[in-house]
């Protein structure tokens, strides 16, 4: 059984986990809107790994006996002056949820809660990988900020990413 503490900072997780799906939702409807859609695919993929993630603590939570309480989510921002300024928000967020995971990880090692620890270290190899390719971008869009011709071409490029779910089993 999982203690209330840990329960609450999971459901919280949760709650963060669907307003960053509904965050990167918002940035598809903003790149769609600018004529994006590349980017817009990628947001749209981003948005689905961001569910998984809620439903990976959301099953987790259930499987360890403690009870999901869902709670409303945070309206999310609509729009941004650039593409180089929403992805440098994602790159933010993105940071904002490492620390968030890292509060979970802390807490678990305080609660000596060792199966959470566990589950929870596939959250801090995700985050790793989250932060890089969100700051890929932001670099990118940087390097191109005198060659408008590249957006094109980056466009393209993230247009290819596809939503790859992770392996059954993955961090539980």
């Amino acid at each position: 059984m999982i203690s209330k503490k840990m329960q609450d900072a999971l459901n919280e997780q949760i709650n963060a986990e669907l307003y960053s799906a509904y965050l990167y939702l918002s940035m598809v409807a903003y790149f769609k809107s600018i004529n994006l859609p590349g980017f817009a695919t990628w947001m749209r993929v981003q948005t689905q790994e961001e569910i998984v993630h809620a439903m990976k603590i959301y099953d987790y939570l259930n499987e360890r006996g403690g009870r999901v309480i869902l709670k409303s989510i945070d309206e999310p921002q609509t729009e941004w002056k650039s593409p180089l300024a929403a992805f440098e928000a994602a790159y933010g967020h993105e940071q904002k949820v490492t620390g968030l995971i890292n509060g979970l990880v802390n807490l678990a090692i305080e609660e000596k809660d060792h199966a959470a620890n566990m589950f929870l270290q596939w959250f801090v190899n995700e985050q790793v990988e989250e932060e890089s390719n969100a700051d890929a971008i932001v670099q990118k869009l940087k390097l191109m900020a005198e060659a408008p011709g590249g957006m094109y071409m980056l466009d393209n490029e993230m247009g290819q990413r596809v939503f790859t779910p992770p392996a059954a089993g993955g961090g539980q």
